[in-house]
């Protein structure tokens, strides 16, 4: 978890036992997470969406969206050659 060793969470635990007391810090542990549960939703929610929608874009007979190329209309056929025969 974020690189934290074990001597490393408990000088924090202490710390905050320090400064937000025994009886605030069940609490504040509770609110922190509540809210990196929440987190985890949020982020695992936009990364399903994203491979959705990289799935819909590589659907074959479809259209990607905004990066596919536009259709040109066929070009006119090129006119005949006018000049007579043997002239250059």
């Amino acid at each position: 978890m974020f690189g934290i060793g074990m001597p490393e969470l408990i000088v924090i635990l202490v710390v905050a036992l320090v400064v937000l007391g025994p009886k605030r810090l069940p609490e504040v542990a509770r609110t922190l997470g509540k809210a990196m549960a929440e987190f985890r939703r949020q982020t695992s929610e936009i990364v399903e969406e994203f491979q959705t929608q990289t799935l819909r874009d590589e659907e074959p007979g479809r259209p990607a969206g905004r990066t596919a190329k536009a259709t040109l209309p066929p070009e006119p056929p090129a006119e005949p050659d006018k000049t007579p025969s043997g002239q250059a």
